[in-house]
């Protein structure tokens, strides 16, 4: 009578691949010179395990001590914190188990907003209101505001996220994101339609959060010297990035020279450019100190663009290992982006410009020509609702709020995302994701088909150059985009995207 097969004798290699089709690969992540690297590891939230994945994750490591060492990184590579007590409670159990949090490789840090002092009397503005609001429950926001105010006056918070930091042994990745549930979201929007009298009883602001989250995750950093290289802030809030510069710049320097990514995303406000003219020197200093800088990209809201010269930014700062550059809403000259482009020409494989609003005087075939002609490791550009200034301001004249794209135009979807529905979706980040979503692309991106538009034939070396002119449906100049100066529409910047990567081996100068 045959043996019985034991899954007992299976191989490591046979079982994580089960364990693969329960749930991805946690250590397996997008590249940073991808185009869908912002999208899906900087920007985008984590997304909470199913509850039968998590369940059959967790029944297959009780199974023997093999199975329970082969299932640690598919729950503790990747974790994710709320601002609460059980969020801080559960960080200081896996911080308290080396041989979980040495497999820590992701931190994100899920923040809500605070309550401003005094003015966090949710029950009797529940008793005042009509319509929707009164099915909240008073309750529930009694208890969140009262577990903030008692976490910041005891500096738990602080207290564990030193703790996690010292423990997370192989920290690469931190990201501080701004959450919200459905309770919330009903407030918010609540708290925006009405008068200022309402938030004379309640006020919620993200600033302050902001503010302390990011004080205490760089305090915690430092304290455990962490091995971190990477930094996502999709929510920034420029006063956060103020108090930095005034109050700890020793510890900037400091947390800058790991720098490998960086890609922030700034709050808007009446006095946003101001407020970042005053951040330069803090972003000189960061910059010149991060001399492993592999990617970096900084934006600002789509219905804001930035009115600020690119270099009191980056300063003239060149990386040499530099490989995806992105920034987004910028009100730009044309010479700014050749200029730092071709800072970078030979190393840069990625360049986002999003919502990039182009001055008069300047051209976008300009641009695009000098990426084609000199950019010689170029795979790919993003030029989602690039335009122009004049017709930008054109557009929106008399407009109270800028939305994340136009009304009644061509949606710039090429895929739908669904992973937002436990985030901010008032984001100017995350609304502008489902726009021209670079996370399941292959026509835009550096690794689908129709990237380079080479059409390399299965029997020609890629060494060997060859004439592709003759093939490429596209115009053969920049003379030839179609650039008018005045205006940029969708499929328009759709084939120039194509048009920059798709140069001739044998003809172009590179």
């Amino acid at each position: 009578m045959p043996k019985k097969a034991s899954v007992l004798k299976l191989s490591n290699e046979l079982l994580k691949d089960i364990l693969d089709h329960i749930e991805a690969d946690p250590e397996r992540s997008v590249s940073i010179d991808r185009r869908a690297y912002l999208s899906v590891e900087s920007f985008r939230p984590p997304s909470p395990p199913l509850p039968l994945q998590a369940q059959d994750i967790g029944n297959f490591r009780l199974v023997c001590r093999r199975f329970a060492e082969l299932g640690i990184p598919y729950q503790f590579t990747r974790i994710a914190t709320r601002f609460s007590r059980s969020g801080f409670q559960r960080l200081e159990k896996i911080a308290s188990r080396p041989h979980l949090a040495k497999h820590t490789k992701k931190f994100s840090y899920l923040i809500p907003y605070f309550y401003v002092e005094g003015k966090d009397r949710v029950g009797e503005l529940l008793l005042d209101v009509n319509g929707d609001l009164q099915a909240l429950d008073a309750a529930y926001f009694e208890r969140k505001a009262e577990a903030q105010r008692n976490i910041i006056r005891s500096r738990e918070d602080i207290r564990v996220l030193k703790k996690a930091m010292l423990a997370f042994k192989s920290l690469q990745h931190v990201q501080i994101l701004r959450l919200q549930d459905e309770a919330d979201r009903h407030l918010l929007d609540y708290l925006h339609e009405n008068d200022d009298s309402i938030t004379q009883v309640v006020d919620l602001r993200w600033t302050p959060a902001c503010i302390h989250a990011t004080r205490t995750m760089g305090e915690a950093l430092v304290y455990a010297r962490s091995t971190f290289s990477r930094f996502s802030g999709p929510m920034m809030s420029p006063q956060s990035a103020l108090l930095i510069k005034d109050n700890i710049p020793s510890t900037v320097s400091f947390l800058a020279e790991r720098l490998t990514c960086l890609e922030l995303h700034f709050d808007g406000g009446l006095d946003l450019s101001e407020r970042m003219k005053e951040l330069s020197s803090l972003f000189k200093c960061v910059f010149s100190a991060a001399r492993n800088m592999q990617a970096v990209h900084v934006g600002f809201p789509t219905r804001q663009p930035l009115e600020m010269s690119l270099e009191d930014i980056f300063h003239n700062v060149y990386w040499e290992k530099l490989r995806a550059f992105g920034v987004q809403a910028w009100r730009l000259e044309a010479h700014e982006i050749i200029n730092l482009a071709r800072r970078h020409r030979k190393t840069l494989r990625g360049l986002r410009l999003r919502d990039v609003q182009l001055k008069e005087g300047s051209l976008w075939k300009d641009v695009l020509a000098m990426l084609r002609e000199e950019m010689e490791q170029l795979d790919w550009v993003s030029l989602r609702r690039v335009d122009y200034a004049l017709h930008f301001d054109e557009v929106w004249a008399g407009s109270m709020e800028v939305p994340d794209y136009p009304p009644g135009g061509a949606s710039d979807s090429d895929d739908e995302d669904d992973f937002r529905a436990h985030v901010d979706l008032q984001s100017d980040v995350y609304e502008s994701e489902d726009e021209d979503s670079d996370e399941h692309s292959d026509a835009d991106t550096d690794h689908g088909p129709d990237a380079n538009e080479l059409a390399l034939s299965p029997d020609t070396p890629a060494s060997l150059t060859f004439c592709t002119c003759s093939r490429s449906s596209y115009p053969a100049t920049a003379d030839d985009l179609g650039d008018n100066g005045r205006n940029v529409f969708y499929q328009q910047r759709k084939m120039w995207e194509k048009w920059v990567v798709g140069r001739c081996p044998e003809h172009s100068s590179i």
